[in-house]
């Protein structure tokens, strides 16, 4: 492009450098007009654009500096710049924009270099092997157009991204694990619960491609087609048996593997509905979708039918969706497609506007029905364990239907960030595990994280509620269950509480307290293949965190959490007790991160976290001594390209 910009000033030297007739001077310049006084003056309310202070503006924690005075520069003899028409760029055309750049050497592809442009991470489109394009690559010394010509490519712009990750993980950690029923790992084991430490060893490698038609900046591309599968490898460790298999004759330990089909679906644009691009887009397929912003209610990859699009120049948008539930590997939470999916549907309807009720604040309102026809069906999980139903109460099959009335907010007013999610359930269950007869579903959850910056660290305070159930035995079950969580609050994956499940030992068979990577006490038997619970004893969480961000490659993460029951009626009845305490503990956890590229391509993390068991936790799982604490230890190593 600067070529062309400068061709017309080169043949204008080139023209002077041929005059013959040098004798006579050049002609004097002619007198420019003094535009400057004819200019109107600029409004007294504009800012000056040098000074470089906005009135009213500073920096948390800095002095606000004086700039010294304005210094202006008097040239009458300057020549003024040519106007932007003396240099006509869009008279000469580039043949391939994406290429110009290795044509002239300034860049080569490397296929193994993830920070170059490249054709295989979507930065150029492919070339097409039609007789046109094979002749001028070989006129130009090129390899030929190896696309191949079974995918029917026809026109330009066909996008080709890889896309490959490797997820390490190394987790020591310790939690109360009752010792087997049948036989035991040492002998004299009569106590309810056993040694507490265990060891899992996770690797995962995510590979996948998108092919892509359209431009891939200013507008939505016409239609996309996307694969994404997952394999995982793990190894866990634990001192007890009858805890990684129902059979007590397994050792305590296993190596395990599965593979999962984690992305799988076509979008293809319907139309534009402006200008600005505004669109409407129909994606169909295995597609992650995240229903707000924290991930509270429901963060997966499902099979999904998904109707979705903006207005008002992005700042409307919206999302009509329905989803099959998949099952998922017991060991590794990744998806199966060799099973039959579930009885499982979840319909989704929500909105987002940005800029509600003030400027920088995204507001969004949904509502979310989850079906679930799975009375008549007995699921067991890949160790033997049954998941469905859940081993409490009559241990009766169950379905529901239940509706989730939500907002969800996002954004910052003034220095202050906020989020804050506000849930209600409310449907019917058939039948309670306690009755065994309908019961209604009325529970709720809200939720709020308030935060400020000063300068490189951000504090935050984090509250949440979700009600537990009053009187297990009457017909109306106020415990709040979301369908699948994944929240990304108060610590998240780095907090013991989250990260860790809980065995409710004593109360039910292959039941927890809460899920892995979940903050609701829901006692479900597992979160990826287990059925919502509203008969639980809810959460209260009040905690405070700060991150540093020492350096721009380094991260600390500081988190200190309270957590309670909210009532703990529902667990006194399971565990036969008159009495059971609210509080759950003390949950402590800090976590370094280092991204030593500045980017997404390399991230390690490690974190620990510490429990201090609160009053209801010791009830629940006593053991010598009975201020035990637990920890959870993480090394996760990311690598993508």
């Amino acid at each position: 492009m600067t070529g062309a910009s400068l061709l017309p000033i080169a043949l204008m030297l080139a023209a002077q450098g041929q005059q013959t007739d040098t004798s006579a001077p050049p002609p004097p310049p002619e007198k420019m007009p003094d535009t400057a006084a004819e200019a109107p003056p600029p409004p007294e309310t504009l800012e000056e654009p040098d000074t470089g202070l906005i009135e009213g503006r500073r920096r948390p924690g800095v002095t606000q500096r004086v700039l010294p005075d304005k210094v202006t520069a008097d040239n009458p003899g300057a020549v003024r710049a040519p106007p932007p028409e003396a240099f006509p760029a869009n008279q000469f055309p580039v043949p391939d924009r994406w290429r110009l750049i290795e044509t002239l050497g300034l860049v080569k592809q490397d296929v193994l270099d993830p920070y170059h442009q490249s054709t295989y991470k979507g930065d150029r489109p492919l070339c097409l092997p039609t007789a046109e394009e094979q002749e001028r690559r070989e006129q130009a010394g090129l390899p030929k157009c190896r696309t191949p010509k079974f995918l029917g490519l026809d026109h330009e712009d066909w996008f080709f991204s890889i896309n490959a990750a490797s997820d390490t993980v190394v987790e020591p950690r310790s939690f109360p694990i009752p010792v087997g029923v049948q036989t035991t790992q040492r002998p004299d084991s009569n106590n309810v619960f056993g040694r507490p430490y265990s060891l899992v060893l996770s690797q995962t490698f995510i590979g996948g491609f998108s092919l892509t038609k359209g431009y891939t900046a200013f507008k939505p591309p016409e239609v996309e087609y996307r694969v994404s599968l997952a394999y995982n490898i793990n190894y866990v460790r634990v001192p007890e048996r009858r805890v990684l298999s129902v059979k007590p004759s397994k050792p305590p330990h296993r190596l395990d593997s599965f593979l999962g089909v984690q992305e799988l679906f076509i979008d293809k644009h319907l139309r534009n509905t402006s200008d600005r691009y505004d669109f409407d887009s129909l994606r169909i397929g295995i597609q992650p979708f995240q229903s707000d912003f924290r991930g509270f209610l429901f963060n997966d990859q499902q099979l999904g039918i998904r109707l979705f699009g903006n207005r008002d120049n992005n700042r409307f948008q919206y999302n009509l969706a329905v989803f099959w539930r998949l099952e998922k590997d017991t060991n590794s939470g990744l998806n199966s497609v060799v099973q039959r999916p579930r009885n499982d549907l979840i319909f989704v309807a929500n909105a987002y506007l940005q800029d509600m009720p003030v400027p920088s604040f995204t507001s969004q309102a949904t509502v979310i029905y989850n079906m679930n026809r799975e009375q008549d069906r007995i699921e067991v999980d890949d160790n033997g364990f049954p998941v469905r139903p859940a081993l409490l109460g009559d241990l009766r099959g169950r379905e529901y239907d239940v509706v989730y009335v939500g907002y969800n907010g996002d954004g910052h007013f003034g220095r202050l960030n906020l989020t804050v999610s506000a849930y209600g359930a409310f449907g019917q269950d058939r039948n309670s595990f306690f009755t065994s007869r309908k019961a209604d579903i009325r529970a709720f959850f809200f939720a709020a994280e308030p935060s400020i910056d000063f300068d490189w660290i951000r504090v935050r305070l984090s509250g949440l509620y979700a009600s537990g159930d009053r009187k297990p035995y009457n017909n109306v079950e106020g415990g709040f269950d979301a369908i699948f969580e994944n929240p990304i609050f108060a610590g998240a994956d780095t907090s013991y509480w989250i990260r860790q499940t809980i065995p409710f030992a004593g109360g039910g068979r292959a039941v927890a307290i809460n899920g892995r990577n979940g903050v609701l006490a829901d006692l479900r038997s597992s979160k990826e293949q287990g059925q919502s619970n509203f008969n639980n004893p809810g959460t209260v969480l009040l905690g405070a965190g700060a991150d540093f961000d020492i350096t721009p490659t380094t991260r600390l993460t500081l988190n200190a959490n309270h957590l309670w029951f909210a009532n703990t009626a529902t667990l006194q009845a399971l565990r036969v007790e008159g009495s059971i305490p609210k509080a759950i503990g003390y949950d402590l956890s800090a976590a370094a991160t280092w991204r030593p590229k500045a980017n997404q391509n390399l991230v390690f993390r490690l974190s620990g976290a510490l429990l201090q068991p609160g009053d209801g936790f010791k009830d629940l799982f006593a053991s010598s001594p009975r201020d035990h604490r637990f920890y959870s230890v993480l090394l996760n190593a990311i690598l993508t390209y």
